[in-house]
């Protein structure tokens, strides 16, 4: 094993913090010239000995255990074995570049540090300093002067402060970010009207139809856009032209800040582009999946993942494998992804860990005016609510509740998040988030994938019944290989975090409980979500083999409808999550109203003096709105 492998503990070397690595020690735009290995030390001592730290431990100890895991799977491969798959890839790799469509012209645009850039032309004073908008907790971003002593987005203020003395911090203002995104967006309308937002910092656009009715090229139009993206808000931007949207991506940063990159639609400019590509450059490929690839099978840049792909295809699953083949031969989404009505509306802060509990009771009722205030603003109104904790020692826990009514005031919303903090307290807390969904006039579709495994969710105690209890253990494809999810990559203001939630979501605050990376309970329903917010992403670590289990399979599938989902849609992926969170929570009503109904229809029947022994006692509905899940299942597999 590499020392690159191994936990900062495990390392015995002079230099523990080489092989230290978190998300806020990847280079990003403006830091080229920094010392890392600097940076990387600074981050390592003020971080060791902390509960942050002591989570980092436990996700490389996970993710070394996976290398290894990958490379015994790897020596068992025979010549033949091998002579196998790389006819299987081959065979992949024709039909994938069958797909190639270079018909298309996108446009990836991303502000320059946008939080900060915003400040600073409100406040001109700060033009000039290194600036971090954000608190001592959390940076949500950095300017470009501060980048050049390597700080950055999603890192810690204190640590921050250490590597620039003369750091300055403001606090964020993000009706002020909002404004001035809807200006921005306003000049992205005019070129494609159904270009979609990742951000408030981010868009992709389809430019094809604007270039072709001009008789303009992308080059031209990213300059256009971004002289008027500069005029109507005196911010700059940056632009990525290519034929798809994940390299369109990668270009967008390759100028910053304030630049452009146009990569042709041309296969052989295609190819040779992405040939010497970094594999870390791909949204999709994250710090566990980079180091995966590099250290069993020493992939580092995307044209090395066509040259181990009978590896590739031994491996990991089907889906994991065409997605590393269409990023070796430079291929992505061409078509505008369908509009899709909003699931669910949240809002997070994170801040430094208190245990008082009126303190905590004031952030949520901060948390409570912002959500509601947005859902008026959108004429929505909702009945599932969620609330997201995230402990001082770095513990992610979601417990949710359902109202009988749908409701949108601040009191409403308040009188259940209470309850739902309250069956939590005493505790430490370092960030607080809501989540309202289930909104009203959702229609269910019976015709819809999602629809079908509800089906087989509430007859899944069949299912169990032929299992081996094997839950918790990875799952393996067809090939032989272990399908785990992707982890997630980080975005502009973002940091990644790896958690695996553990969700028992059942009204009046019965919940469940979730430690970082811990097995999966046999009993309980498990619903894995990735998230991409303002101060964390969270990854799925687990892959369970039980049909009803929510995760991303593969990192982009959704385990439950099949709905496919790549990282960089992150408020999407966490709007499908609710989406079927709801489902299970409005399912349970059903359930529930059924057992109601049943036990009024029995007591409608005249008496029998001979007892019914296969009869059982039905619980009264005073005793809880809901019966949990776990003992559903219990009942339902005594039934089979």
């Amino acid at each position: 094993m590499t020392s690159s492998a191994r936990t900062p503990s495990d390392d015995g070397g002079d230099r523990p913090w080489q092989s230290y690595h978190t998300a806020y020690t990847n280079a990003k735009a403006g830091m080229e010239g920094v010392d890392k290995e600097k940076v990387q030390r600074v981050i390592y001592e003020m971080s060791k000995g902390s509960k942050y730290f002591e989570n980092e431990q436990k996700k490389e100890a996970i993710t070394k255990l996976k290398i290894e895991h990958l490379r015994a799977q790897c020596a068992k491969l025979t010549d033949n074995d091998i002579s196998h798959f790389q006819k299987v890839a081959e065979k992949k790799i024709i039909e994938l570049e069958a797909s190639r469509d270079l018909s298309k012209i996108w446009l990836h645009t991303d502000m320059d540090a946008f939080y900060a850039a915003v400040e600073t032309l409100e406040n001109p004073s700060l033009k000039g300093k290194p600036l971090a908008v954000g608190s001592m907790s959390m940076i949500a971003t950095a300017s470009y002067e501060a980048r050049k002593f390597g700080v950055r987005a999603a890192m810690p203020g204190f640590i921050g402060c250490k590597l620039c003395p003369d750091l300055v911090f403001v606090r964020p203002n993000f009706e002020r970010y909002t404004h001035y995104s809807e200006l921005a967006r306003k000049v992205f309308q005019r070129y494609d009207p159904n270009f979609f937002a990742t951000s408030l910092d981010e868009a992709y656009l389809d430019i094809t139809e604007v270039c072709i009715e001009r008789g303009i090229t992308g080059e031209e139009v990213a300059s256009e856009l971004r002289g008027a993206v500069h005029q109507e808000t005196g911010l700059t931007c940056s632009a990525g032209v290519a034929p798809n949207r994940m390299i369109a991506k990668v270009c967008s940063d390759i100028n910053k800040p304030n630049g452009q990159f146009i990569l042709p639609n041309d296969r052989n400019a295609v190819t040779t582009f992405v040939s010497t590509l970094p594999i870390r450059k791909i949204g999709g490929i994250g710090k566990v999946t980079e180091q995966m690839l590099h250290q069993v099978l020493g992939i580092s840049t995307c044209q090395e993942m066509l040259q181990k792909a009978a590896f590739l295809c031994a491996l990991f699953s089907e889906g994991s494998t065409d997605f590393f083949l269409s990023v070796g031969l430079g291929l992505g989404g061409t078509e505008t992804p369908e509009h899709r009505l909003r699931k669910s509306m949240s809002c997070e802060r994170t801040f430094s860990a208190t245990d008082d509990s009126s303190l905590l009771f004031e952030k949520l009722d901060n948390l409570t005016e912002n959500l509601a205030d947005d859902m008026q603003k959108e004429c929505l109104k909702g009945r599932t609510l969620t609330l997201k904790l995230k402990t001082a020692a770095f513990e992610v826990r979601t417990r949710a509740a359902t109202a009988q009514n749908y409701i949108s005031s601040k009191e409403d919303i308040l009188i259940y998040a209470k309850k739902l903090l309250k069956a939590e307290l005493p505790l430490s807390l370092r960030l607080m988030g809501l989540r309202m969904s289930h909104f009203h006039g959702e229609k269910d579709d019976s015709t819809s994938p999602t629809q079908k495994t509800l089906d087989r969710f509430f007859h899944s105690s069949e299912n169990n019944s032929n299992t081996n209890g094997t839950n918790g253990a990875s799952s393996v494809d067809a090939s032989g290989g272990n399908n785990y999810c992707n982890d997630a990559t980080t975005n502009d203001d973002q940091q990644a975090v790896f958690s695996h939630n553990e969700n028992l979501s059942v009204p009046d605050g019965t919940s469940s409980i979730n430690h970082d990376n811990e097995p999966a309970s046999s009993n309980m329903k498990v619903t894995q979500t990735e998230r991409f917010d303002e101060s964390a992403s969270c990854k799925a670590s687990a892959s369970s083999s039980k049909p009803d289990e929510h995760f991303w399979r593969d990192g982009y599938i959704c385990s439950l409808c099949g709905f496919e989902l790549p990282l960089c849609f992150e408020e999407e992926r966490q709007e499908h999550s609710d989406f079927h969170l709801a489902e299970l929570l409005q399912k349970e009503d059903a359930v529930d109203s059924t057992l109601h109904l049943s036990k009024e229809r029995l007591a409608e029947r005249p008496c029998s003096t001979t007892p019914t022994p296969s009869k059982k006692k039905l619980k009264s509905s005073k005793e809880g709105k809901h019966i949990p899940i776990d003992s559903f299942f219990l009942k339902c597999n005594k039934k089979v």
